[in-house]
Order: structure tokens, then sequence, then C-alpha cells
């Protein structure tokens, strides 16, 4: 990030609901948008989604050596500590993109999936941003088209999560969604309490910890991971001023930023969204995408928009395989080059074009770039001293992982 991005950091996190910086987008808020994809991007980067493999569902790092082995750290002058990964689970059937399951009998992790990790800018990344940021990435769906046809979710209330709403605008939100945050299983070491649980229960820790600073809340996630971070903002936001002891003393920004969401809710959830005064949400949206427009019946649009065309860049193949659309890395470029209503598309800020190729064959074979290029090094086979080969890759367990 280049800019004053440490005096403009409320501006940017939507203190005007980014007023007059979206059309044209704001060079600062490009980049601003772009480092908080990279933090989504992280948890597709270390997931490991190979149901082979008995680790199957659970992130291929540590805590302490996420950053480093997912690329984040190098040219990234933003520095933040990771302080604890969260774990989801469901009360319903979900597509198996949602919840990974191993093909292994001695599976890590029946019930649960790694779902993101909660991070905290250091002192040398606070000097930098302007405040103590703490972060909640979300991950989001592996293979998102495989449960397209699985977007038809009931609406279903949300009374728990947002208890005293107006009599009559009560928010309902979609089962699936609902369901991932709220559910706990006694028999899984690392779902006893919800993802939404583990997430509140670090968040205000984290508060307390700093409530002598100015703090922001920044959640961030790509499809699914959009739609549970839309979900958590407003529930930290609204609920802040009863769980989190520091909103006593000073408030803060709570800000999503929502890449490819699906809906998440009703009109009544929109209306509440829109009721909440230090939450900011801005989902962004490239126009040959489907899934934000999905589901369709009985849900609406929560938070501010900014819309990118990913038709336009001539870095690009053309296609007709909207997979190609959706994918996040195909987003953070879209973000890069928008022109809006100006018209065309052109790189405004220092965004590697690579990185369009980490998972897909998107980029124009002029580049010379190969497609889907990122994978763990031998796709996870390590040789053993015999010279036989097993698939053998995991993370070194941290202590406090579990619940």
């Amino acid at each position: 990030m280049r800019g004053d991005i440490a005096r403009r950091w409320k501006e940017l996190s939507g203190e005007h609901k980014w007023k007059g910086l979206l059309d044209p987008l704001d060079n600062d808020l490009r980049r601003y948008i772009v480092h908080y994809g990279e933090m989504a991007e992280v948890t597709y980067d270390a997931f490991n989604s190979d149901r082979r493999s008995k680790y199957a569902g659970d992130s291929y790092f540590s805590k302490t050596e996420l950053f480093a082995r997912t690329g984040f750290l190098k040219g990234n002058p933003y520095r933040y500590k990771v302080t604890k990964f969260f774990y989801a689970t469901s009360s319903v059937k979900l597509p198996g993109s949602f919840i990974v399951k191993s093909l292994s009998r001695e599976a890590w992790s029946k019930e649960s999936n790694w779902m993101g990790y909660i991070a905290v800018a250091t002192d040398e990344g606070k000097e930098k941003l302007g405040r103590r940021d703490i972060v909640v990435a979300w991950r989001g769906t592996i293979q998102p088209y495989e449960w397209a046809n699985d977007f038809d979710f009931p609406l279903d209330p949300a009374s728990e999560l947002f208890p005293g709403a107006e009599t009559g605008h009560k928010p309902q939100i979609a089962s699936g969604w609902l369901a991932l945050y709220t559910t706990d299983d006694p028999r899984s070491p690392f779902n006893k309490t919800s993802a939404r649980e583990q997430v509140l229960g670090e968040v205000n820790r984290l508060l307390e910890q700093y409530k002598d600073e100015e703090v922001s809340i920044t959640l961030t996630g790509h499809s699914l991971g959009a739609t549970m971070s839309t979900l958590c903002a407003t529930d930290i936001a609204y609920n802040g001023h009863k769980k989190m002891k520091s909103l006593q003393h000073k408030p803060f920004y709570v800000t999503a930023f929502a890449f490819a969401s699906p809906r998440v809710g009703d009109k009544n959830f929109k209306m509440l969204v829109d009721s909440i005064e230090n939450l900011n949400i801005l989902r962004i949206t490239n126009v040959p995408d489907v899934v934000p427009r999905y589901p369709l019946l009985g849900y609406d649009d929560a938070g501010e928009v900014l819309t990118i065309n990913t038709l336009k860049s001539k870095y690009l193949k053309q296609s007709l395989n909207l997979r190609n659309y959706h994918n996040i890395d195909i987003y953070l470029h879209g973000v890069a080059g928008t022109q809006g209503s100006l018209g065309g598309f052109k790189l405004e800020i220092e965004k590697d074009i690579s990185s369009v190729n980490k998972r897909l064959d998107a980029l124009d074979d002029e580049y010379l770039i190969p497609g889907s290029w990122w994978c763990v090094e031998n796709k996870g086979m390590v040789q053993m001293d015999d010279g036989s080969w097993k698939l053998y890759t995991h993370r070194t367990p941290d202590d406090d992982e579990c619940n």
C-alpha cells in the first residue's frame, strides 16, 4: 500500500460509507481492498482440500508459520500476528465444498473444518496502519460451482444473534450460513464451541488487551467466507455494547470486505445492517459472476457495493468458464484495474498479474505464466527413508487450537 493509509484509515474503512471513493475508485482504497483480499486469500493457500489426505479440512500450516508459508509477508510492510485459528461444523447437511471430509478412516476430524484465523497488527503494523487492527479472515468454498445448485437455502429467524430487533422486522438468515456460524458439536475437539463463540471470544480478548488504544475490527472473506464475514461483522457491531467490554470506553469501527458474496439474508437483515452506526460492509462484485445474485427469492443485498468488470481486462483470456469470474485472484486483479463509469481497464496499483493463475489458467498465454501453479511441494507427497513416497503433509499443531 502507498499513499497516506495511516491518516486515511477511517475513511477507507467506511466512515462515510465510501462516498465519493468508489467511482472512480480511489487508489488508496484499491490498495486497502487488495490488502484485505490477500488476507482472505491466505485461507485458500493454507487449506488442505485433498480428500485423500487424513488431514483434509485442516490448515497445512500452523499459526506461527501461516503468513510466511503462504507468501503473505514478502513485499508487504503491514505486519500482523495470528492469535487464533477457528473451526466450523454444521447442524444441517451442506455441500461437500463447505465441509471437506477426508476419505481416510484415520481422519483428523470427521465433523469440523478449519474455517479461518484471527490476527492483530503488531506494533510495526500499527504504526503503518494508523491503529491496532484486528482481522478476522473467513475461508471460502473450494469449488463454488459444485454447490451452485444447493443455493436454495430456506431463511431462518436469527433471533438468537439479534435479540431485541424491532417486532415485525426480525432479520432472517440463510439456514446454511446460520448453521455454520452457530453450530457446536461435543464430539469434535475443534467445535465444542461454535465458530461464532470462538471468534467473539478471541475478539473480546483482544479488545480488552488493547482497550487503551485506537482499535478497528476488519473482517474479510471470499464467497462463503464473504457471507460469514458479513454475518459476523453484523453480530459484532450489533451486540458489541453488550459483549465487548472495551466498547464501554472507546468506540471502534467494524468493517467487512466481502468478495463475491452470495446474499446473506432478507430485507430485514439489510435494514438491520443499515441501522448500525459503526458497521460498514463493502461488497465487491464482478459483473460476469453470477454468485452475488443468489439466492434469488426472499433475499436482499446488504451494505455498499463496488462493481468491477474483469471482462474488460486485456490481461485475461476470453472464457465461457463461469468459475474464472468468481475466483478471488480474478477479483483482486479487477480491483487493481477497474475504471468504473470511466470505462476500460488499467492497472492503477502494483498487483502482480501472475497471481491470476494461482488456481486458474486465465491469464493470456503471452505472459508465459503456468496455469494453476499454486500447490504444496510435491502435492504433499513426502519421501521416506526407504525411498517410498507417502501423502503426509501437515502443520505442526499449536497447543491451544482445540476448544
